[in-house]
């Protein structure tokens, strides 16, 4: 696209120049312009003649509007008359406005009236950007007008954005059938509207210095779009860009980090209770097979090995530091550590920012980009690296192997975290605490787990993002691969500086973090024990091949709480043809019922489950199942369990591997057979019809975004 930036750049330097935040209406219009974003004719008016003379010019009713640097909310001051038509109106209307602004702000500096031609037909739309604390510059569609705080029925991405992305903003929100011309309302051009979405995405990120743009309301017509009122603030303090590594960069730290042929423990003692005792024991009775080297002044051996009363003593190299010291010894233990070459230290000790001692993490980070030296922490439990027997924490020991890694920016969401995979038997690759995020963040770890063979999916407990854009990139990266599970908390965030204008107020609050979340192709969970079942689940279930979920249950009313859970999660229940439905019919009795779900009825014998399940798992066309089970004497939990597992196994071993999840209702036999599918490869849970559909929604969430289905 071809803009006008000089134009811009020239109108902004003016507004600076002047000590301004925001740019008046023919200001903004020019903008817009000069971006060819396309608005109504208009002009200025100094004296009500020249409102007469404009409002003659462009001809029918017109808009009239108050413009002054000083009153940014012109309803507010009464500055805004619509539909005005005649000399008269019009000549009362300028006066009324002038009056009105001046009684709002006796002090304002008044240019005039801004007189607009009349827009009218179509959908009233909001267009805009705002500069998020977390990712930078983000752009707003949705419903617009003077009720667009109360509806909040907006979507968000991050700029810049292609036309597909754009595109996609249309669909996002709640009255995407409206604009589409539902129930006989006028449809709006959706190509007009994304080519503005682009164009606004592109000036914001052109010029970095526009904070927010409003272009509310853009009036969507079915012949193209219009943007009535502009709004534009600029920023007044400067902005610090975050410091970034590239993956190259990133990789080599982590994985020393994460694959460590030498930790030293810094602060390791022989005395029970202390921390730099419960790490070296970790690691130690772990089975960590490389060296481990207790620095420790007053001492010569700890746990029987040779103590060093400084790094710099260690003879060969050092790959981790875990520090187990007081806070105030850290920053210069960190300038000894980047001395020796050691590329990362894991700061367990409390004592920083968290406790508002923001100076001496300040201080912490200086020092450790002065020594080359990366930091994990600090104010963390430790980490663990299971398949490498690494337990490099004070916390208890967790050795079951497998595909998950977990991190969280909480040590008690960590323990949590622990106590979950240990009671469920969920193999783990790694657990990291990330505490006050000093510098090693969600970004680093995802570009190191989004390579690593042991890992199969990520699930991260945050509070926040130092660097949203950049992990967004590092999430997207891995969820191609991967799943990423998030959960994020504090989902009311204050965006104190963004009640300015319309976009910056509706992005003062969670929606932000959830649309871009879902750009970047994370699963957002939005509670600590979803997040830890999507975890455990998700490498369960194999990636499913297409949308039609089919339910199979012996309990009507389990079937329709797992119907109910389906669109919950957006899943797709399958219409079943008719050749299809005749074909379960043949397995149930003729009081059950076939069509989805197909309801076999509680009393029938465990051959009834069976044939039927081989039936959901042998058509081509279904391409993942729900079962729901009743306990009966007829069909025992267990029997249940069992067929369901060898029936699944042999679709397996013929090469086909679709989702299953179960939901069991009964006595607590059932919980031992959940847990037996479990381990064969079927997620199941007792006495519940939400999670199962809770993780298979999941999973069809995750592999939508990665482009799979």
């Amino acid at each position: 696209m071809a803009y006008d930036r000089d134009v811009v750049r020239e109108a902004l330097g003016k507004a600076r120049a002047e000590g301004r935040d925001s740019l008046t209406a023919p200001e903004g219009r020019l903008i817009c312009e000069a971006y060819g974003i396309p608005v109504p004719g208009e002009g200025l008016a100094t004296t009500a003649d020249d409102a007469v003379r404009l409002a003659d010019d462009l001809g029918g009713p017109v808009a009239m509007k108050i413009v002054s640097r000083d009153i940014l909310h012109k309803t507010e001051a009464g500055g805004v008359k619509i539909g005005v038509e005649g000399a008269d109106a019009v000549k009362a209307a300028f006066d009324e406005i002038i009056a009105n602004a001046k009684a709002y702000d006796a002090d304002a500096d008044i240019d005039g009236v801004q007189v607009q031609q009349m827009l009218s037909g179509g959908h009233e739309v909001i267009i805009g950007a705002t500069t998020d604390p977390t990712f930078g510059k983000v752009v707003v569609f949705g419903l617009g007008g003077v009720l667009v705080e109360v509806t909040k029925d907006v979507t968000f991405r991050l700029a810049p954005m292609d036309l597909d992305t754009a595109r996609s903003m249309l669909d996002s929100i709640a009255a995407a059938e409206v604009l589409k011309g539902a129930r006989g309302a006028e449809l709006a051009d959706a190509g007009a509207l994304a080519d503005v979405i682009v164009r606004v995405s592109d000036l914001v990120s052109d010029f970095p210095e526009i904070r927010e743009i409003d272009l509310n309301p853009v009036f969507a017509r079915p012949d193209g779009a219009s943007a009535a009122d502009v709004r534009i603030l600029l920023e007044t303090e400067e902005t610090v860009a975050p410091v970034q590594h590239s993956p190259e960069e990133i990789l080599a730290v982590m994985n020393r980090l994460m694959h460590p042929r030498a930790v030293a423990v810094i602060g390791a003692s022989n005395e029970t209770g202390k921390i730099g005792n419960s790490v070296m024991r970790n690691l130690v009775d772990g089975g960590y097979a490389g060296e481990i080297y207790p620095i420790n002044p007053k001492a010569d051996e700890v746990l029987g090995r040779k103590a060093y009363a400084k790094i710099g003593d260690v003879p060969g190299d050092v790959d981790v530091a875990v520090f187990a010291v007081p806070a105030k010894f850290v920053v210069g233990a960190v300038r000894e550590v980047g001395a020796k070459g050691v590329p990362v230290a894991v700061l367990i000790p409390s004592g920083f920012a968290e406790t508002g001692n923001v100076e001496l993490q300040e201080e912490l980070v200086t020092a450790a980009r002065e020594s080359g030296v990366r930091l994990l922490g600090p104010n963390i439990y430790g980490y663990y690296s299971t398949h490498d027997n690494l337990c490099a924490t004070f916390c208890t020991p967790f050795d079951v192997k497998g595909g998950v890694a977990l991190t969280s920016q909480s040590g008690g969401i960590g323990m949590a975290i622990l106590g979950f995979a240990r009671s469920t038997n969920t193999g783990v690759s790694a657990i990291v605490g990330l505490g006050n995020k000093s510098d090693i963040d969600e970004d680093d770890l995802l570009t190191f787990f989004a390579t690593d063979d042991n890992t199969t999916c990520v699930a991260m407990h945050l509070e926040d993002l130092k660097d949203g854009r950049a992990f967004v990139a590092a999430a997207q990266r891995t969820t191609k691969e991967k799943p990423v599970v998030v959960l994020k908390a504090g989902r009311t965030a204050s965006g104190a500086r963004a009640a300015s204008s319309h976009t910056g107020a509706l992005a003062g609050d969670d929606k932000v973090y959830d649309d871009i979340l879902r750009q970047a192709g994370v699963v957002r969970a939005y509670g600590l024990n979803d997040m830890l079942e999507y975890a455990r689940g998700l490498p369960v279930l194999p990636t499913p091949k297409g949308e039609n979920v089919v339910i199979i249950t012996g309990a009507g009313g389990s079937g329709v709480l797992l119907s109910d859970a389906c669109e919950a999660n957006g899943l797709q229940l399958m219409t079943i043809p008719q050749d299809l439905d005749e074909a379960f019919r043949a397995f149930i009795p003729p009081f059950g019922a076939a069509g989805n779900p197909v309801d076999i009825t509680g009393g029938e014998p465990p051959s009834t489950y069976e044939a039927t399940i081989r039936l959901g798992l042998q058509d081509p066309r279904i391409h993942a199942l729900i079962l729901g089970y009743w306990h009966t004497i007829v069909t025992p939990p267990m029997v249940f369990a069992e067929l369901v597992a060898k029936v699944a196994a042999e679709a397996r071993a013929a090469g086909i591997d679709k989702p299953i999840v179960a939901s069991l209702a009964g006595d607590t036999e059932v919980e031992q057979a959940s847990q037996y599918l479990y381990e064969h490869g079927v997620v199941a849970y007792p006495y519940t019809t939400e999670k199962p559909v809770a993780v298979l929604g999941a999973k069809y969430r995750w592999a939508r975004a990665a482009g799979l289905i």
